[in-house]
């Protein structure tokens, strides 16, 4: 699944194909039957990132700030200047791994995602969700039953949200988190991203986000042309 999810990463970057539909299809078939999850949601949410990356307020990955953690220095002033105190910033780094990379996926986007679709009337991205379903469980289902489906299901939602959030979050959380200031978009993207050491296992590990400059600056270039 979390290999799955940097391979409809690169469709949805359209950085597969010549073509652009041929990257829009697969990214519909890998992220919708593979992964059960609508491209549309996808494509929404990391337009977003992308365009604004660490600006609070329009990037959606840092929309946790400040109930949950106290992003940015200049953010984490703004909130003891306002005597804002949601959680125990201080200790953040700690319940960061708590409430960060095992909630994610399942205990957010799980729901969200057909709270999403059925809200934008998206049914073809519904269609293609619903067959990751019903070959989950009929793959499954004589074999566990219905509780050990659904403890599996569970169980891979949680593995793999570690891993998503993790990966994710090691390359723009560290760098400059404030309110949309304008900034020229060249800096914007340099200022919000960082890379990661490389090594075989991290390039795998990360789908190659590991080189998030060089995929923040050149989104459609294919991940194995980061290091060049």
């Amino acid at each position: 699944q979390a290999q799955a999810g940097w391979l409809q990463h690169d469709f949805g970057h359209l950085s597969v194909f010549s073509e652009s539909k041929w990257n829009h299809w697969m990214h519909k078939f890998v992220i919708g039957h593979l992964k059960g999850a609508p491209a549309s949601w996808w494509n929404h949410l990391h337009f977003q990132h992308h365009a604004k990356p660490n600006c609070f307020r329009k990037d959606p990955d840092v929309n946790m700030h400040p109930l949950f953690f106290a992003l940015g220095k200049k953010l984490s002033v703004e909130l003891g200047v306002q005597k804002k105190k949601f959680m125990p910033y201080n200790h953040q780094h700690k319940y960061f791994f708590i409430i960060g990379p095992p909630a994610l996926l399942p205990l957010y986007f799980q729901w969200y995602i057909f709270y999403f679709v059925v809200q934008r009337k998206q049914w073809v991205d519904l269609a293609w969700m619903l067959t990751f379903y019903i070959r989950f469980y009929l793959t499954y289902l004589p074999l566990l039953g219905v509780k050990g489906i659904l403890g599996l299901h569970l169980l891979v939602r949680f593995i793999e949200s570690n891993w998503f959030v993790w990966v994710t979050q090691m390359n723009h959380i560290p760098m400059h988190i404030d309110y949309d200031n304008n900034v020229d978009w060249f800096s914007t993207q340099l200022q919000a991203t960082c890379n990661v050491h490389q090594s075989l296992f991290n390039d795998w590990f990360s789908g190659h986000l590991n080189f998030q400059i060089e995929h923040h600056l050149f989104p459609t270039m294919p991940r194995h042309n980061y290091w060049k």
